[in-house]
């Protein structure tokens, strides 16, 4: 069986204020939960009108009070925003709160542009220091030591999961050098992601938080009753990656029936490239995806981005990519 994991978005729709994007997100969390997912991860990005996960740390507490088990992280936390040690004493305090539930993924782009760069008075060479802050962070994560001065309190000792995340080769080689596991975007960046494992796999050093190479994937999935209602539901994602290279930014739009209309020849190809790791459809057109994608990565775990713009119809569908993966082991439907 696959593991599945998600990558909750937060999304902000013309029809679910900011408030109730978090509460959804959470309400996600408690559901997959129960059909066997493996983690929750929410990502930090700015200046966003449709993303409400920017406060990370606060949206994954958030999260993980609604939940039980299932463990809940950032995928990711862009590092070259923070200071190492702000980021130790937020997710350690996480962990004390939900031990052995919280993950800690870190990314090295500024997770938004230039203006909100200069806003966070984070200097644009900051992603240049990645590899040493992923070690600082590792240092104040670890049991403190009798003459350390400087204490992450409560994060000492709680050596709380560290993940590389990448969507080109570097973060493959920073994840191998220092022992890590890694999750690849190529929920958006599908082309590099082969080379990218291979090289984190041959390269792979042991370390104290892992023994063996361990690689995540990422991947839309978006699953309905039929495939027609997938594809249509699907239009909502196309939109918002359309609207990336058409200047357009907002909230996230509801589906629309036929797709043509909305995009440009030039949006379009744009946008199918960028998503060219997706599988839309039935039950069983998703099995047969999901099974093709983690037999061509050979990945431990795969990340399922399900961009569905109602909240009800975002359910149904990772309860489908659950049941479609594990057909033997019945998922209670959510509540309507």
């Amino acid at each position: 069986m696959t593991t599945l994991s998600l990558l909750e978005l937060v999304r902000v729709t013309q029809d679910t204020p900011a408030a109730m994007a978090l509460n959804n997100a959470r309400d996600l969390a408690s559901h997959a939960e129960e059909w066997g997912y493996s983690r929750v991860w929410v990502a930090e990005h700015h200046n966003m009108e449709g993303v409400a996960s920017a406060a990370t740390s606060i949206v994954v507490a958030h999260i993980a009070g609604g939940t039980k088990s299932i463990r809940v992280g950032a995928g990711g936390i862009m590092l070259p925003n923070h200071a190492p040690y702000i980021i130790a004493e937020q997710f350690g305090t996480l962990e004390r709160l939900y031990p052995g539930r919280i993950d800690l993924g870190l990314g090295r782009a500024p997770g938004t542009d230039q203006i909100a760069v200069r806003a966070m008075r984070r200097s644009p060479e900051a992603s240049d220091r990645f590899p040493q802050d992923v070690m600082e962070l590792q240092a104040f994560l670890a049991p403190a030591g009798p003459d350390q001065r400087i204490i992450a309190v409560p994060a000492a000792g709680t050596n709380v999961p560290l993940w590389i995340l990448g969507s080109s080769t570097f973060g493959a080689t920073l994840a191998a050098e220092l022992g890590l596991p890694y999750a690849f975007a190529s929920h958006f960046q599908p082309d590099t992601l082969l080379p990218a494992l291979e090289i984190y796999r041959s390269r792979f050093k042991p370390s104290e938080q892992l023994d063996r190479p361990c690689a995540m994937a990422g991947i839309n999935v978006i699953a309905a009753d039929t495939d027609a209602e997938a594809k249509r539901l699907a239009t909502t994602q196309q939109m918002s990656f359309a609207d990336i290279f058409s200047g357009r930014r907002g909230l996230s739009r509801p589906p629309i029936d036929d797709i043509e209309t909305y995009w440009s020849p030039h949006e379009k190809a744009q946008a199918m490239h960028m998503l060219a790791r997706s599988v839309v459809g039935s039950a069983d057109t998703v099995r047969t995806g999901l099974q093709a994608f983690a037999a061509e990565t050979s990945v431990d775990e795969v990340m399922i981005v399900s961009d569905v713009y109602d909240h009800q119809a975002r359910l149904r569908s990772v309860q489908l990519i659950a049941e479609a993966m594990n057909p033997e082991d019945p998922r209670p439907s959510p509540p309507e």
